[in-house]
């Protein structure tokens, strides 16, 4: 009689990993005016609930995207209270409340926490050009302010000054600033902080979401998801189902849009918006200093969406 092989124990499937505490496939959302430029709060949750509706399980709002720096501390309050209220629970809600000045942006923080956020973007501040030590404790100041979890927002091209990697570092002790939205452009330091912290890294740059997401990324914080955040997180979706193939495939079918949305001259609020209004969604104007695209290209955007769509 021969004795049977011995039996090899089950795999043990690796534990799922927690969920993102702001959420995976973030919108940075537009905030829609009405056409004398007023805010529109009743485009702002028809627009919320569409991107929800179609892969968005976060939705910043009043960042660089949704022109923060020409919307008033109210509306600010009064779009976090009409989009938390359009989409309930079925995305986290987080708003922009950085400033040049600390202290306005703890009343912000304040603010944004009675008008129902779940979480603080926060970006470094501009102008003044701070050292590194300086940018740390207005972090830190902040993140004292209110209960709300906080994502730094590192975007040197437009504030001046770098968000250093040591700083993020540091920055990480802190128990409520949980994530960073990366538009350094600096992979490598981005990779630094990823090996050392258990910080929610986000791409913040549309054509690295997929690299960023690759080397351990959380997901993106993006422009190009306010017209086509179905194709976006499809790229994330068939990435974690082991296709890494589909993934590079469909990243690469929207570089063409991303290119011509983020990458053309022309800021991403402008050009996300002409999409939207030729898509008949919710936008409506920009306000002063930025100017409407022309109707060429918005007529470019439109097919290029278009053509991406029907891929």
């Amino acid at each position: 009689m021969t004795t049977p092989p011995p039996a090899h124990p089950a795999p043990i499937a690796p534990p799922t990993p927690p969920a993102p505490p702001l959420g995976r496939t973030l919108c940075a959302m537009i905030t829609p005016f009405t056409p004398s430029g007023a805010l529109d709060l009743d485009g702002a949750q028809h627009l919320a609930t569409h991107l929800v509706a179609n892969g968005c399980d976060g939705l910043v709002l009043s960042g660089t995207t949704g022109e923060s720096p020409t919307t008033t501390d109210d509306e600010k309050s009064a779009l976090v209270t009409a989009v938390r209220e359009a989409v309930g629970e079925r995305a986290k809600v987080i708003t922009g409340i950085g400033t040049p000045d600390t202290r306005h942006s703890t009343e912000l923080a304040r603010e944004a926490e009675k008008a129902g956020a779940d979480g603080l973007l926060v970006v470094s501040p501009y102008y003044s050009r701070p050292p590194q030590d300086a940018i740390e404790a207005h972090f830190r100041e902040i993140a004292e302010a209110c209960a709300l979890p906080l994502m730094v927002y590192d975007i040197p091209v437009r504030t001046g000054t770098r968000i250093e990697p040591e700083t993020i570092l540091r920055l990480a002790e802190h128990p409520r600033i949980v994530a960073v939205k990366d538009c350094s452009h600096d992979f490598l330091g981005a990779q630094k902080v990823l090996a050392r912290t258990d910080l929610a890294y986000y791409a913040g740059c549309d054509e690295h979401n997929l690299a960023l997401y690759a080397v351990g990324g959380t997901g993106y914080v993006s422009t190009v998801a306010n017209v086509i955040p179905n194709h976006l997180r499809a790229v994330l979706d068939a990435f974690d189902a082991g296709d890494t193939a589909r993934a590079a495939r469909l990243q690469q079918q929207a570089t063409p849009l991303i290119e011509a949305i983020m990458s053309a001259g022309l800021p991403g609020t402008v050009t996300a918006k002409a999409l939207l209004n030729a898509l008949a969604l919710p936008a409506g104007p920009v306000r002063s200093p930025l100017q409407p695209a022309g109707r060429r290209t918005a007529g470019e955007l439109l097919s290029l969406h278009d053509d991406l769509i029907s891929t």
